[in-house]
């Protein structure tokens, strides 16, 4: 739907906050495919309330396209955004497989991964179980991309693709919770392949830090 707080954008604007997972994903697609937009940093403790106008759930990012669209759901940005440039055919267009297989992983780290993720990461707000607890559900899913990585650089083989970058954001989120512990996990295959992608020029470029929108100030260029 339109916001009724702002005319309608003229270019695409995206809004995002720097350290949400799915937020870096989205951006990370939109560097990759140079579709430019301009970019709202918002805070979400104080959403701004056009970001409430145009998606009422309040959740980043949200991409708000010159002709009205509101794309609400970090994934379907990313499809999005390579369907406009895909050079490196992360989408995987000619291996129905590869795209189901990537499919499969994104659903798995966006449901159940994600599920034990935030209940690790905020366990003080989860007293049912440990923190240890959480981190062992949430281990069932590092497990199973080392078992992906067995004889390869990335999840579905020797070049990076939608799955590493839909999903890598949330691991690095969940080695953050304890890093000493994450280091000396037994998933070597799964550091090294978190460490390649944090290493990655893609990643610093869409780390960047922006002063947060706040309804006047302006917007940036992005990527």
């Amino acid at each position: 739907m339109l916001a009724t707080t702002e005319t309608r954008p003229v270019v695409p604007v995206l809004y995002s906050f720097r350290r949400c997972p799915y937020a870096i994903r989205a951006r990370i697609a939109i560097h990759y495919s140079g579709f430019k937009v301009l970019l709202r940093e918002v805070v979400l403790r104080n959403k701004p309330p056009s970001l409430l106008s145009y998606s009422p759930k309040g959740t980043v990012p949200v991409l708000i396209l010159p002709g009205g669209q509101v794309i609400d759901e970090s994934y379907e940005i990313m499809v999005f955004s390579l369907q406009h440039n895909d050079p490196d055919n992360w989408l995987e267009k000619s291996d129905a497989l590869s795209r189901a297989m990537a499919q499969e992983l994104i659903a798995q780290n966006d449901g159940e991964f994600k599920f034990w993720l935030d209940r690790y990461k905020y366990s003080d707000r989860y007293p049912e179980q440990s923190a240890e607890y959480y981190r062992a559900q949430g281990q069932l899913f590092l497990a199973h991309l080392e078992n992906k990585l067995v004889g390869r650089s990335y999840l579905l083989g020797d070049r990076v693709g939608l799955a590493d970058m839909a999903i890598f954001p949330f691991v690095r989120q969940f080695a953050q919770v304890d890093r000493s512990w994450f280091d000396q996990s037994p998933y070597p295959l799964g550091r090294a392949w978190l460490e390649r992608l944090l290493a990655a020029p893609f990643f610093s470029a869409v780390m960047a830090k922006y002063t947060p929108w706040d309804e006047v100030a302006s917007e940036f260029d992005f990527p």
